[in-house]
């Protein structure tokens, strides 16, 4: 069974743009990639869209339906009425490039900014052994598939473009939870203090666990409740708690 749908499609680059209509054919069990698709295929060949693997694993097709972050692969055609217009529009947390292209870099930057897993001194490959609980924590993590969805939507970046030199937003604070939990991580051990940079070199008096980040996750990851919420509750430990300051003084003063 078809139809005939109303798509409003942005279409511009860098230097401006605009909302285009289009009524396009849609089949039963499409999504909204598919019907992108169909009008470059149909309507506007030169109509540009980012995507890969149209299975919701690359994170490639993100983009905003109706103003909500999305990836246009596992949005179904029949979650709207067939009387609904659909607008279909670019990130708007980064720079346009062309039509429903974003240049993402941001992101990327960000990810350098990271120190990587530190593994301890004393264990060789091969030789690491975790509980499962432990693996289970971040293996939720792990699930991430870089759509930067939750950075598009987060508030921090999404409304106010001054704050992205000093925020690394949710995605990769999750990253610094993910390494401040991690039993192995020998971090601390060369100087290094996740909870502290994650504090006040990434921005994680910013969050203000909206949790809005955590609902457009196609992955289903609890990013603010297993990861920012936690990961500020370590920082105030280390920062606030009194018995903490005093135990990482007399650590210091012993080496």
């Amino acid at each position: 069974m078809s139809y005939q749908a109303h798509f409003k499609v942005w279409r511009g680059d860098a230097d401006g743009g605009g909302l285009r209509d289009f009524t396009v054919e849609v089949n039963e069990g499409e999504v909204v990639l598919d019907i992108i698709h169909r009008l470059q295929a149909t309507q506007t060949p030169d109509l540009a869209v980012r995507w890969n693997c149209k299975a919701g694993k690359c994170g490639s097709c993100s983009a905003e339906i109706n103003g909500r972050p999305r990836l246009l692969c596992m949005t179904r055609m029949s979650v709207f009425e067939q009387s609904e217009t659909i607008t279909v529009t670019p990130m708007r947390a980064f720079p346009v490039v062309r039509d429903l292209v974003t240049d993402v870099s941001f992101n990327y930057a960000k990810a350098r900014e990271i120190p990587a897993f530190v593994p301890p001194a004393d264990l060789k490959p091969g030789e690491y052994r975790m509980s499962q609980e432990d693996v289970g924590r971040s293996q939720e993590f792990r699930k991430c598939i870089e759509c930067f969805l939750c950075q598009d939507t987060c508030h921090v970046v999404r409304d106010f473009e001054e704050n992205k030199p000093a925020f690394a937003g949710p995605r990769f604070l999750m990253r610094i939870a993910e390494l401040d939990m991690h039993p192995l991580d020998a971090a601390d051990e060369t100087g290094l203090d996740r909870k502290r940079a994650a504090q006040e070199e990434h921005g994680l008096g910013y969050c203000n666990i909206t949790k809005c980040c955590t609902e457009v996750c196609p992955e289903g990851i609890k990013i603010t409740d297993n990861a920012l919420i936690p990961l500020k509750e370590r920082a105030v430990d280390r920062k606030y708690d009194p018995l903490v300051w005093l135990g990482n003084k007399i650590k210091r003063r012993g080496q």
